[in-house]
């Protein structure tokens, strides 16, 4: 299993850019595909975008469609979530998980499923100011 560490979270106003990042440590990184999710308080996690495991197929949540971007690097074994145009209500702790991609890529109707994942970052703070 890989491990995952979340960095690049902070306080940015309000129309500003932040870009994510996270590092996996371990073997196969290629072979797992990878999710973000965030957590308000007081609100379920929920997802926010996935990426397969080759990079050829990423999906998003509704709300960040055209404004966020998922993608990953796989000679450094990390996944980036370019984060555009934020709203205070992006505000979240934001963590990547991933899950070893047995299927083929095309099988997408996963993505948003929490339980799909089983390897979670600890998580990092994205806060938005008016």
């Amino acid at each position: 299993q890989v491990q995952l560490v979340e960095s690049g979270g902070g306080l940015v106003q309000a129309g500003g850019s932040l870009r994510l990042s996270c590092a996996a440590s371990g073997r196969a990184f290629g072979s797992y595909a990878m999710g973000w999710f965030r957590q308000a308080p007081g609100k379920e996690r929920e997802f926010v975008a996935g990426i397969s495991r080759s990079g050829a197929f990423t999906h998003y949540a509704d709300s960040v469609k055209g404004r966020f971007t998922i993608s990953r690097d796989s000679a450094k074994s990390t996944v980036y979530l370019q984060m555009n145009s934020l709203k205070p209500e992006d505000s979240a702790v934001y963590s990547c998980a991933a899950r070893y991609q047995y299927l083929p890529e095309y099988i997408s109707n996963w993505y948003e499923e929490r339980d799909k994942y089983d390897i979670w970052g600890q998580g990092t703070q994205v806060t938005v100011s008016t």
